[in-house]
């Protein structure tokens, strides 16, 4: 039996640079308390690691509880007034958002700046979004499906400007925005689905067409994760999405002969080089 990873897999650049920022600020060992405006990333053994060197994940709800230090901006990107509130509440603020989040930011705060309407195509309970929404100067209109669409409260002849969550299936993306094009709506589309994501669901997808089992490693809270469950799954009957090699019960038939595996923006390499190297020794 053959053990193949995705071509593109594992931590992207905003993951990846947003965890080496904390990692820095712990190796400047000063006296002020670092925290993380909740988790910094969508992985809880890397969360529970930081917490170990004293990096604490925080919310709202401890603002003004503990005494002011480094704040360090997750990867997902906060709203305008979530930032403000804590410069406001003297803790010394580091950005670790996405620099591709960020441009949604810039993007949503300009267009709504100038009176156009915002549609943000993704989860509007996920971080991400909720920070994106705090960017519109008006209220935006959040859907994750063409069924949305019927349901857009703006007229047809003023400006949409359509965004996505950086993390939202691209296929299904462009499916709904040919849609609400087909519906007359005046649209300024600014594909904000990141490069990255678009390579991994790709990858993702090529792989789970060839394999017999697919084994999809991320976050229990990973957005991008659950959808390359999604897909793979679409593609390959016996798919696992596990977060680390504790999760991992395989129950494989004798006629399995490739299993591949594939993980998510917030994995980190060790977990999947353990998943990999476990497969390849008891299979």
């Amino acid at each position: 039996m053959q053990t193949e990873l995705a071509k593109h897999a594992g931590f992207c650049f905003g993951v990846d640079k947003a965890v080496e920022i904390v990692q820095e600020e712990i190796k400047k060992s000063n006296d002020k308390p670092i925290y993380t405006y909740g988790p910094i990333i969508h992985n809880e053994q890397v969360v529970e690691d930081l917490e170990l060197k004293g990096v604490r994940a925080v919310g709202d709800d401890d603002i003004g509880k503990v005494p002011p230090g480094v704040m360090i901006l997750r990867s997902h990107g906060v709203s305008k007034e979530a930032e403000a509130r804590l410069k406001a509440a003297g803790f010394d603020i580091i950005d670790a958002t996405c620099p591709f989040v960020k441009r949604i930011h810039r993007t949503v705060d300009k267009e709504s700046k100038n009176g156009g309407n915002i549609i943000i195509v993704g989860d509007e309970k996920h971080p991400e979004v909720q920070g994106i929404m705090g960017w519109c100067n008006k209220r935006p209109y959040c859907i994750t499906d063409i069924y949305g669409a019927d349901a857009i409260p703006y007229p047809k002849d003023e400006r949409i400007t359509i965004v996505s969550q950086t993390t939202f299936n691209y296929n299904k993306f462009q499916e709904i925005v040919d849609y609400i094009d087909k519906k007359g709506y005046y649209i300024n589309v600014v594909n904000t689905v990141c490069n990255a994501t678009e390579e991994r669901q790709e990858a993702a997808r090529e792989l789970a067409c060839r394999a017999d089992c697919m084994i999809v490693i991320g976050g229990a809270n990973s957005s991008n994760s659950r959808k390359l469950y999604e897909i793979c799954r679409e593609e390959c009957e016996i798919t696992y999405f596990i977060q680390t090699l504790d999760d991992l019960h395989l129950e494989l038939p004798k006629s399995v002969r490739l299993v591949g595996i594939t993980a998510g923006a917030s994995t980190p390499n060790n977990i999947i080089e353990e998943v990999q190297n476990y497969v390849r020794n008891e299979f």
